[in-house]
């Protein structure tokens, strides 16, 4: 997004309750600082250039708000430290991919153990056929298959659930995110479903395949199922990647029956949410999904994902497999389920994913999420904070949100950019797409504190005079 600037001379005004001049003036300030702080991360970032396109090898990172991409030495726990030699407190977590932390010992020596058993040979092995057996009854669906991203994943389940109910269009909620998922690429616009700006290379009309409605809206959501056209409801249990919105109370009940009545299939996307507990939302809130997906994390951080799914599903397939011509189905990657994966998968169920973690990851959390607050209280802005199990949100708009458009509305990019750059220099990380922060197992009282008060001291510069 093109960054808006202040014009000189124009009157300055209040965005969220803070000076844009104040924004600007910390957003530079900060940038000054960061390049004095990583002169041997502005240097790899220069040299990196002649290869990689834009100098990164994923162009997503370069979202973060910085002059030049940080450039990093190695992460422990919940700790990373720069090639400049700085120590930060990792509140992204790799954006969740590292959510039990980076390098968890059970996962580094499950690597150690496998590193001469081979790593894919695309038949199973015996730990990793037990992983099935955990995945059944951690999440509660009798059946599963792997997949290297929940991208992949998401896929897999939409193909598979528009093959068995024979219906050729999805349902998504407006302002969610499920990966690299063609079909999800859609947005609401006054009413409408359009293809999402921005997209790159998209020569289909995904609003012919998709529709969108609003988180929460129950009329709209019966609306479009009693069409009985929709093969499938792919949603999170709580919207998580455009600023955070909870359920309405009776809400996945509601959303659960109508998808019964209708003949629709329902998906839940617990990538995210598995913050909520070692079962996810779905376990916590006893929510019945008939195809379930979990990436980023399942793995301890390395390249996995996984998606589940009931009886009625499987037999559905079974009548497929039976009747299909022979060819390649779409439902699968060479890499998928690698044993490498596997046991790195069989690892994290067993020994990260458990209640004692969850319990100190949550007291963390709420403990961020109480100073936050208070914060936000103390120097008046009309701003709120979020949070589902581990995972923390301050949102720069009155809350709480009720739907993906009011969280569109919610953002408030330069100012954001401007916190999180500062957060940065005063030793903190979160991610960089939305105010997004998660506690794992490794994160101390110290560290919550510290980003409770780089947060109150950001907050402190930019109000200033403005209260």
């Amino acid at each position: 997004m093109p960054e808006k600037r202040l014009i000189v001379g124009a009157p300055d005004c209040f965005d969220r309750g803070v000076l844009i001049s104040r924004v600007a003036a910390l957003r530079a300030e900060e940038e000054e600082r960061y390049r004095r702080s990583n002169p041997k991360s502005q240097s790899l970032a220069r040299d990196g250039r002649q290869g990689f396109y834009a100098g990164v090898p994923m162009h997503w990172m370069l979202d973060w708000p910085l002059p030049f991409p940080l450039v990093v030495a190695d992460a422990i726990g919940a700790t990373l430290r720069d090639v400049d030699g700085r120590t930060l407190a990792d509140f992204c977590l790799g954006d969740t991919g590292s959510m039990f932390g980076h390098s968890p010992e059970p996962i580094a020596r499950a690597i150690e153990e496998h590193a001469r058993q081979g790593f894919s040979y695309m038949l199973p092995s015996a730990k990793g056929l037990q992983v099935g057996d955990l995945l059944a009854a951690r999440f509660g669906l009798p059946y599963w298959q792997v997949a290297t991203t929940a991208s992949d994943a998401n896929r897999f389940a939409l193909r598979l659930a528009r093959a068995v109910t024979g219906r050729a269009k999805i349902l998504i909620m407006n302002g969610c995110y499920h990966g690299a998922v063609d079909e999800t690429y859609v947005a609401l616009m006054d009413g409408h479903t359009v293809n999402k700006p921005g997209l790159i290379g998209q020569f289909e009309d995904l609003t012919q395949s998709t529709v969108v409605i609003e988180f929460n809206d129950l009329p709209s959501l019966e609306r479009a199922l009693r069409t009985h056209t929709i093969a499938c409801v792919i949603t999170e249990p709580v919207l998580t990647n455009c600023a955070m919105v909870l359920p309405d109370p009776d809400y996945h009940a509601q959303l659960r029956a109508l998808t019964r009545e209708t003949g629709t299939l329902l998906l839940i996307d617990e990538t995210h949410t598995i913050s909520s507990g070692p079962g996810g939302y779905t376990k916590r809130y006893g929510l019945q999904p008939d195809l379930f997906v979990l990436g980023k994390p399942i793995a301890g951080g390395l390249a996995a994902s996984v998606w589940g799914f009931s009886d009625d599903v499987a037999a559905g397939w079974d009548r497929i497999r039976r009747e299909k011509a022979a060819g390649h189905s779409g439902i699968g990657t060479t890499l998928s389920a690698n044993a490498l994966a596997m046991h790195a998968i069989y690892t994290t169920l067993n020994e990260l994913m458990t209640d004692a973690a969850y319990r100190h990851m949550e007291t963390c959390a709420e403990r961020l999420a109480r100073g936050l607050e208070s914060s936000i209280v103390r120097h008046q802005v009309p701003w709120h904070v979020a949070r589902v199990g581990a995972r923390v949100e301050f949102v720069c708009e009155r809350g709480p949100l009720k739907n993906g458009s009011e969280a569109y509305r919610a953002h408030a990019p330069l100012l954001e950019q401007a916190i999180h750059l500062a957060l940065l220099n005063r030793g903190c990380l979160i991610a960089p797409f939305h105010n997004m922060m998660l506690t794992c197992q490794a994160t101390t009282v110290s560290q919550v504190d510290l980003l409770i008060d780089s947060f109150d001291e950001v907050v402190s510069l930019l109000v200033g005079s403005a209260n």
